[in-house]
């Protein structure tokens, strides 16, 4: 049987790993849903990690990397490009955000727009900036977060730690069965 020890030691440890934040991401990496397209004076490239949410929040990650055809010319800081994602479904209506540059890389810009449900969504890029005016369309498919929330990894695991612990019971039980038979049996 197992002890109260050992079923505080599990819970505690079941709780401890239940209020360990945990990161939030798409179940993949972001993958290429447009490479090296030729529009105006630029070559777009579009990566995305579009992932759905119950919860509202901005998990449609995209990223607009922008060269310019006429080489070594670098992209203009006044270039703005929009991102704006439909869904195939109409009861979504589409949403239009501008893209921020990234940190230490000014040809590429990023924009978070939430995605209300799995399924098919149109995208569409748009930049202007001083080279001129550039559109790309593209699809993606929004996929939900396929990992389990923190409190379920806590179930998960809860199994393995039952059986440790009874195997830990075991060797132990073993162990004093062996001290008990070498010290012989008791004097009278």
């Amino acid at each position: 049987m197992i002890g109260r020890a050992s079923i505080v030691s599990a819970l505690t440890l079941g709780f401890i790993m239940a209020g360990v934040p945990v990161a939030r991401a798409h179940s993949g990496p972001p993958y290429p849903a447009v490479s090296n397209a030729v529009a105006g004076a630029y070559t777009v490239a579009i990566w995305t990690d579009p992932d759905t949410t119950d919860d509202g929040s901005a998990q449609g990650k995209f990223w607009v990397t922008l060269q310019p055809l006429t080489g070594g010319t670098p992209i203009d800081p006044r270039t703005r490009v929009d991102v704006a994602i439909e869904a195939r479904r109409s009861d979504v209506h589409r949403q239009v955000m501008r893209s921020a540059l990234v940190k230490n890389d000014p040809a590429t810009f990023y924009a978070a727009l939430p995605m209300a449900h799995e399924g098919a969504y149109a995208v569409h890029v748009s930049v202007d900036g001083p080279a001129g005016p550039a559109q790309v369309d593209c699809e993606v498919q929004a996929t939900y977060d396929l990992r389990p929330a923190p409190a379920l990894i806590f179930l998960y695991v809860m199994p393995f730690l039952l059986v440790a612990l009874l195997w830990a019971k075991l060797l132990l039980a073993r162990r004093r069965a062996r001290t008990a038979a070498a010290s012989g049996p008791p004097s009278m």
